[in-house]
C-alpha cells in the first residue's frame, strides 16, 4: 500500500486531486464519552451550568467538520454539502456520538467526520469538566464511507 502524502524523497505533500472526478462522498464516524451516571443525568435534565451540552456539542462538531483543513495539515479545503451530529444517551454513563459528513468533490470526507466527532466529544468534556474530571473520550473511528476511487467501506460492527 502506497502512502500518498509523501513524495519520492519522503517529504510531506498534499495529494494533487485536480485530475480526479467529482463524486458524491459520504463518511460516518462514531465515538463516545463515558462519564459518571450523575453527570449524564444532569446533561439529560439540562442542569449543566454552561448550557445545553448536546446542542453546543452539535454546533461545535459541525463547525469542526468545516474547519478540518485548518487543523489537519494535508487535508484539502472542502465545500461540505452536509454535516450532521447525532447523540445517543446510553445509561448509566455514556454518550455515543455519530457524525455524518457529505460532499460532492474530488476527495473524501473521512477526516471531516472524524474531526466532527472528536470536537463534539471534546466540547462535552469541556462543558462538564467542572463536575466530572473522570470522563473518558474514546472509540473514535470511521464506520462507513462511500464514493471515490476506493469505493465503499463499512466497518464490520457498523449498525445503521
Amino acid at each position: 500500500m502506497e502512502l500518498t502524502h509523501f513524495d519520492e524523497e519522503g517529504r510531506a505533500r498534499m495529494v494533487d486531486v485536480s485530475d480526479k472526478a467529482e463524486t458524491t462522498r459520504v463518511a460516518t464516524a462514531r465515538g463516545k464519552v463515558e462519564m459518571q451516571p450523575e453527570t449524564l443525568e444532569r446533561i439529560r435534565l439540562g442542569q449543566i451550568a454552561k448550557g445545553d451540552v448536546l446542542a453546543v456539542a452539535q454546533v461545535a462538531g459541525i463547525m469542526a467538520a468545516k474547519q478540518t483543513s485548518n487543523v489537519i495539515p494535508m487535508c484539502h479545503p472542502l465545500a461540505i454539502t452536509g454535516a450532521k451530529l447525532n447523540f445517543e444517551i446510553v445509561p448509566p454513563g455514556t454518550i455515543e456520538i455519530e457524525g455524518i459528513v457529505k460532499v460532492t468533490g474530488k476527495t473524501g470526507v473521512e477526516m471531516e467526520a472524524l474531526t466532527a466527532v472528536s470536537v463534539a466529544a471534546l466540547t462535552i468534556y469541556d462543558m462538564c469538566k467542572a463536575i466530572d474530571k473522570t470522563m473518558v473520550i474514546g472509540d473514535i473511528r470511521l464506520m462507513e464511507k462511500t464514493g471515490g476511487k476506493s469505493g465503499h467501506f463499512m466497518r464490520e460492527d457498523h449498525i445503521s
